[in-house]
């Protein structure tokens, strides 16, 4: 999300939209995310709408042309538009979402950190003490699908009186995965895996909450079990102190819509 001009690191909707300025604009160009991430979080790929107003008699820009556009003066930063689409004044890139996908990234066999590899540094999450318990871990995700009240795994904020807890999980799975030409390495004995939930939404750092807990079951601090009685207390001071995942592993996958409303056909906004 946006920065403020009094703090030091800006967000990736600050670039966007100085981008965007460069279009020439009759009004400056704001930028709607639909989904915010902390500091140190990814994206494979976020969404955002916004509106474009050209002087008098300027065409629409067509959807290549503001893909080249904004990616030419994105060039020097880490941040890519992928695809355009018209939509109806109507659409929401937040509100219009069926389901937001998170993918966690845990990487096992490091007695160290110095033994995570280097091109993965900051992309993963290496916990002390080397292998976790993956079935326990598999075991214990079940507990959190479907619709739960999710205080206990939602860090407070300003925003937390005025948000309901209650959320539904649709997909929670454990599964191993590859690291960067992690194929010429193997002799190391490392293991990927990832950890992926997908929901319509999710309550404050529910996520890295929820990764780290199923990781206390993996290295047998928790036992299944456990998770299924910290979703009934709904008591975010019941967490376990110092259990939340860093927030160097999580990768927004992938934000979900319905197809229609993204047919270019529906309607003249931009």
């Amino acid at each position: 999300m946006r920065t403020s001009n009094d703090q030091s690191v800006l967000g990736v909707q600050n670039y966007l939209e100085k981008a965007a300025q460069n279009l020439k604009p009759v009004v400056p160009i704001k930028f709607c995310i639909s989904s915010r991430t902390d500091a140190g979080v990814h994206a494979l790929c976020n969404s955002a709408h916004l509106d474009i107003q050209r002087a008098p008699g300027k065409p629409a820009f067509s959807e290549k042309q503001l893909i080249y556009s904004l990616n030419y003066h994105l060039k020097p930063e880490p941040i890519r538009i992928l695809n355009a689409y018209r939509v109806p004044s109507s659409f929401h890139a937040r509100f219009s979402a069926l389901s937001r996908t998170y993918i966690y990234r845990l990487l096992m066999g490091c007695t160290h950190y110095s033994e995570i590899p280097v091109f993965e540094r900051d992309l993963c999450w290496a916990p002390a003490g080397g292998y976790l318990n993956v079935p326990a871990m598999q075991d214990a995700a079940q507990f959190l699908l479907g619709t739960h009240d999710f205080s206990t795994f939602r860090s407070l904020n300003s925003e937390t009186p005025f948000q309901s807890p209650v959320r539904t999980i649709f997909q929670a799975d454990i599964r191993p995965s590859s690291g960067f030409l992690s194929h010429h390495y193997e002799h190391r004995g490392l293991e990927f895996w990832e950890l992926k939930f997908r929901s319509r939404s999710f309550v404050y750092r529910q996520v890295r909450r929820m990764v780290g807990a199923l990781v206390a079951v993996g290295q047998g601090k928790l036992t299944p079990l456990h998770i299924k009685k910290l979703l009934e207390i709904k008591d975010a001071r019941a967490f376990p102190p110092n259990a939340m995942a860093p927030p160097s592993g999580l990768f927004l996958k992938s934000v979900e819509y319905d197809e229609a409303d993204l047919d270019a056909t529906v309607g003249p906004g931009e």
